[in-house]
């Protein structure tokens, strides 16, 4: 990913801030009533506001100092959404087989992290390309593996096993992890009221999700 600095938006502020995915559907109405619904995009991309989470003048300093750190819209970032930055359901620690990440062939060494959300009726499988640092952990066919044989990227989500640990035929794959959302900044101007923030106004600072 280019124009991207591996480096973490102020966590106090991003957890108390707003957002979430975005799809894009396409709705086509007949005459009759009926429609029809196509999916422009494979996968979500999530917006946010990290303005609800500034709440003192040291803050929006902070975050002003990031912008133009950031350039504004040209370099991404690290972002911690509160809601959603873990493979176990219910935002408990990372067990090793949260996540089903795929099946051993006795050749394929490096699989690429996802989580899935659902499961009936039309699950999504959402990549994770920004795994928290020594968060990885990593089972085959239930059993979790030492962190010697395997690698993980914290750049791209790929693990990589070692040689002599490269899954067998048929062997389950899992993993559990925190993660990260590449993003950045929505706009290139920061408009900071400093009468308005006092009088309780919140700025708006959007945030956008970096697809590849």
């Amino acid at each position: 990913m280019t124009g991207f600095h591996d480096i973490l938006f102020p966590l106090d502020i991003a957890l108390r801030s707003a957002g979430g995915p975005e799809r894009r559907t396409e709705i086509v109405s007949f005459g009759s009533g009926r429609e029809q619904r196509n999916a422009r995009w494979v996968h979500s991309r999530r917006r946010y506001d990290a303005g609800y989470g500034v709440k003192t003048i040291a803050e929006l300093q902070a975050v002003v100092a990031f912008f133009e750190e950031r350039r504004g819209r040209l370099y991404g970032f690290r972002w911690r959404d509160r809601l959603d930055h873990g493979s176990a359901p219910g935002g408990g620690p990372p067990s090793p087989r949260d996540q089903p990440i795929g099946v051993g062939d006795g050749v394929t060494a490096s699989f690429a992290l996802c989580k899935s959300y659902g499961t009936a009726f039309a699950p999504y499988q959402r990549p994770i390309r920004k795994p928290v640092a020594g968060s990885v952990r990593v089972a085959v066919a239930g059993e979790e593996l030492d962190s010697n044989a395997f690698d993980c990227d914290p750049v791209t989500g790929i693990v990589s096993f070692h040689a002599a640990a490269v899954p067998p035929l048929g062997a389950a794959i899992t993993a559990g992890f925190l993660f990260d959302v590449p993003v950045r900044f929505d706009t290139d101007y920061l408009e900071v009221d400093l009468a308005a923030f006092a009088a309780g106004v919140i700025p708006k600072i959007p945030l956008l999700e970096i697809v590849p």
